[in-house]
C-alpha cells in the first residue's frame, strides 16, 4: 500500500510539472513591471509561470509580441493598439482590461494652467494616441479646442482654437519628464512621470478624468486568444489580492479598471 501510495504521489507531482506552462510577458517600466511582478506570484499557484521582459518605449513591444518573441504583453490602452495594428498590420487582440493610470501635466515652474503664458511651450508625447490624448486633456481644461473629426488621435494640425498660441512639442513619451526643463508644461503618462519621482496626486497641476477610454489591456497574438494560459493570466491579473496591491500602493495614481 505504501509503495502505491508512493507511485501516486509521484504521478501527480509529474502530472503537476507537466501542466505547468511559462510564458514570456512584455510590459514597461514602472507601474506595469511592479503590478506584473505580483501579477506573477498568482499565476505561480496556477501553474503559470510568467518571464517578465521590460521596455523602456511604446513601440518595441507590439512588434515583440508579433514577432514571437513574446506571448503577451501589458503596457498600452485600446486606442494605442488599433492605431498600431491600422498602422502597422499587427495581428493582436486585447483578453483583458488592466489599469488605468490618469495622464497628468506637469510644470517645474507654474503652479496652475491658469499661470500659462502667451505663447507657452507644451511638449507632449510624440506617437498619435498618446499625443492625441493629451491635446483632449488640454481641451478638457479649457486650453484649447480640436477638430472633432479628429477621434481620439488628434494632432496640433487638428487645434481650431488657440487663444494663447501655445507650441507644442513633440517628443519621445519617455523623455517628457526631462523636457519639464526647458518647456513651461509636458503632459506626462503616468509611468514615466512615476519612474521619474512625479507623483501624480501631488505633483500633476492638472490630471485626466479617470472613466476615459484609456483603460489598459493585456494583448496577445489573436491565435493566441483562448489559449488556456491567455485565460489563466487574465484571472491572475484580475484577482483580488492584485487588486489590493494597486490600490495600496499607488492610492489612486493608478486604478484598477476591471
Amino acid at each position: 500500500m505504501r509503495k502505491i501510495a508512493l507511485l501516486a504521489s509521484a504521478m501527480a507531482l509529474v502530472a503537476g510539472m507537466a501542466s505547468a506552462e511559462e510564458i514570456k510577458v512584455g510590459v514597461s517600466v514602472g507601474e506595469h513591471a511592479e503590478i506584473m511582478e505580483q501579477v506573477a506570484k498568482v499565476a505561480e499557484t496556477k501553474g503559470l509561470t510568467i518571464d517578465i521582459v521590460e521596455f523602456t518605449d511604446y513601440v518595441v513591444p507590439n512588434q515583440a509580441l508579433n514577432d514571437g518573441d513574446l506571448n503577451a504583453n501589458s503596457f498600452q490602452h485600446q486606442p494605442y493598439l488599433d492605431n498600431q495594428i491600422k498602422d502597422r498590420g499587427f495581428d493582436l487582440v486585447s483578453i483583458g482590461k488592466t489599469i488605468t493610470t490618469p495622464m497628468g501635466v506637469y510644470a517645474q515652474k507654474l503652479k496652475s494652467l491658469d499661470d500659462l503664458p502667451e505663447g507657452g511651450r507644451v511638449a507632449i508625447p510624440n506617437d498619435p494616441t498618446n499625443g492625441g490624448r493629451a491635446l483632449l486633456l488640454l481641451q478638457a481644461k479649457g486650453l484649447i479646442t480640436v477638430n472633432p473629426d479628429a477621434g481620439l488621435s488628434p494632432t496640433p494640425l487638428d487645434v481650431t482654437e488657440n487663444a494663447k498660441n501655445l507650441r507644442f512639442l513633440e517628443l519621445d513619451a519617455a523623455q517628457l519628464p526631462r523636457a519639464l526643463a526647458d518647456t513651461d508644461v509636458a503632459v506626462i503618462n503616468t509611468n514615466y512621470a512615476l519612474e521619474a519621482g512625479l507623483n501624480p496626486e501631488k505633483d500633476a497641476i492638472a490630471i485626466e478624468n479617470a472613466d476615459g477610454p484609456y483603460a489598459n489591456i493585456i494583448v496577445v497574438r489573436t491565435a493566441d486568444k483562448d489559449a488556456p494560459w491567455a485565460k489563466t493570466l487574465v484571472e491572475s491579473y484580475n484577482s483580488p489580492e492584485v487588486k489590493k496591491y494597486i490600490q495600496d500602493k499607488y492610492t489612486g495614481a493608478v486604478i484598477p479598471a476591471w
